[in-house]
């Protein structure tokens, strides 16, 4: 009996009269609806049966009965499961029992819906807002179904983020919204005796662009990939191909193997840019730019790769629903393995100056450290985990793309600082070279003259649960998808690797020096655009609207003519 069907009977069987539904498309799936007073004792006994949570999804379920619902998902990474629960609540009844208080991990999830569609949540330790300013007006919730897309309430007071008090004996250093070591917009709050740090508090979705909104109430199912690759310019493929999958994964469909593995090439691609950039601004953090300049010197060569495969730097256009639009040909394979030999001979001497120098060693050994409890309890993920000795890769425990035909090494370490994070990162650069010429014999053996993508003629069912994962360079990525009518996603949720890192950075900076906040916080790698998830502002009359995705058409050609 496999650990689906075993974890099935056994929920089955605890549950009882609360268990109501099972569904599953693939063997490495499970959608399982409960009754809303078993949310909390099913939960319990996943993380019992030694499940990882990952991420909270709350829609108005207008279709399935109405009312509101709640999604939580979770991984069993030892058996390549991933396992999602769903609860319905009436509409004026909008509360759920809270996992927050033993699954702190769990408590930005059902923040965001107390924000978004006015949920409350039973118990949990510190329900205050999350996304909206503290100004927001009361009784809008942007996700429900009445709220349009393009809804701009009245602009905001002076104090839209109120932060609390700094505890007794400390004084309040705030790092944001805007800082010379913060590239987007967030704001810390941290409390300070002296030179060391006592605590934190974040508060951030100040760039939330309605994404999310947007796809379901304006855009096809295969317009949405080109909007997902612009959550972040980093990881465009990484969002791109998680949605497809989600997609794929709800409407049971099968794409081509060879698109499997051009989608694998492109992601470890990235996976290289974003490493090599992420190595250049930690030493600029740390005041070495001369790591910052060759770091970004050799960047520049998978730069110019990725625009020779796809035509762009950034934003590939390459995935859609179905496969991908573009072929990696001899001479593009060619092409890619005289450029990784470059690479990899620049990283190796790169690796060396780093690993040598005693500044690294004194700013990273000892700076930004967590346990691995610690780690698990916040349920981080990527890079930034397995420098804390937590053995996850989405790309070996759940393979997606081609993954699973392809070797390569997890790189784990125990110290537990940003030592640790530089040290893996460093070598999940070789890893991905590694990876990359595997997946290119693979094309040139036997997928050659394979199709690219596969013609979608049925319309794709409503109502169908679609989940994916995908290693980003920062982490684990979670999509989910809950299929619709007229062509498009009644749900789609996205759930970048940030957002569950960005929750421990408070613990992660607690006893460490003011002057190590940089550092730290950059040792995540925080992508603030990837965890906001596009408001455009006029300067001129300094007010803000959503445009329509005609009138982004329209601006785009205006300003692509003037260039």
């Amino acid at each position: 009996m496999s650990r689906k069907d075993k974890l099935l009977n056994l929920l089955k069987d605890e549950l009882k009269g609360n268990f109501l539904a099972a569904s599953s498309l693939e063997e490495s799936r499970l959608f399982i609806d409960i009754k809303k007073e078993a949310l909390v004792e099913t939960a319990s006994q996943l993380m019992k049966e030694g499940a990882r949570y990952q991420m909270g999804v709350g829609y108005e379920a207008k279709k399935k009965g109405g009312g509101l619902a709640m999604v939580h998902t979770f991984a069993f990474d030892a058996d390549s499961l991933l396992v999602a629960i769903r609860a319905l609540t009436a509409e004026d009844e909008p509360e759920f029992d809270s996992l927050t208080p033993f699954i702190p991990g769990a408590g930005w999830s059902e923040r965001e819906y107390i924000d978004l569609l006015g949920l409350h949540f039973k118990n949990h330790p510190n329900p205050k807002r999350l996304v909206l300013s503290d100004d927001w007006p009361e009784g809008i919730y942007p996700l429900r179904q009445e709220v349009p897309y393009d809804l701009m309430p009245p602009s905001a007071e002076e104090v839209a983020f109120r932060l609390d008090e700094a505890p007794p004996g400390s004084s309040i250093i705030p790092f944001g919204p805007f800082h010379a070591c913060l590239h987007e917009p967030a704001h810390f709050a941290v409390y300070v005796d002296g030179e060391e740090i006592k605590g934190c508090e974040y508060r951030g979705f100040m760039v939330h662009r309605g994404i999310e909104k947007l796809a379901a109430t304006e855009l096809t199912y295969n317009e949405i990939p080109f909007v997902a690759e612009r959550i972040c310019g980093i990881c465009g493929s990484v969002h791109s191909v998680n949605y497809a999958q989600a997609v794929e994964a709800a409407s049971g469909l099968k794409i081509p193997r060879r698109a499997e593995f051009i989608r694998t090439v492109m992601l470890e691609i990235e996976r290289l840019h974003s490493h090599l950039m992420w190595l250049g601004v930690a030493g600029h953090l740390i005041g070495f730019d001369t790591v910052f300049m060759q770091a970004w010197r050799i960047r520049e060569k998978i730069m110019w790769l990725a625009e020779s495969l796809t035509g762009n730097r950034k934003t590939y256009g390459l995935v859609i629903v179905g496969g991908v639009r573009r072929d990696i040909d001899l001479t593009k394979a060619e092409l890619i393995k005289k450029t990784l030999a470059e690479v990899e001979k620049d990283v190796q001497a790169l690796e060396k100056a780093i690993i040598n120098d005693r500044s690294i060693h004194r700013r990273t050994k000892g700076v930004g450290y967590l346990s691995r409890e610690k780690a698990k309890e916040w349920n981080l993920v990527g890079p930034v985990a397995r420098a804390r000795g937590l053995d996850i890769d989405a790309r070996r425990d759940h393979p997606y793309a081609a993954y699973d035909e392809v070797k390569f090494e997890v790189v784990v370490a125990d110290s537990g600082d940003v030592w640790g994070t530089l040290v893996v990162r460093i070598k999940e650069i070789y890893e991905a070279i590694r990876i990359i010429h595997q997946c290119l014999e693979k094309l040139a053996s036997r997928l050659q003259g394979s199709p690219l993508a596969i013609e979608i003629e049925d319309p794709i069912p409503a109502g169908q649960q679609g989940l994916s994962v995908v290693e980003a360079p920062r982490g684990e990525a979670v999509h989910y998808v809950l299929t619709g009518d007229d062509n498009r996603p009644e749900r789609w949720r996205v759930r970048a690797p940030t957002y569950p890192n960005l929750q421990a950075v408070p613990d992660m900076l607690l006893n460490n020096k003011l002057a190590d906040f940089p550092i730290i916080v950059g040792s995540i790698d925080p992508c603030i655009s990837c965890t906001d998830r596009v408001a455009v502002i006029d300067r001129r009359s300094a007010s803000g609207r959503i445009l329509s995705r005609q009138e982004l058409e329209k601006l785009s050609r205006e300003m692509r003519s003037k260039t």
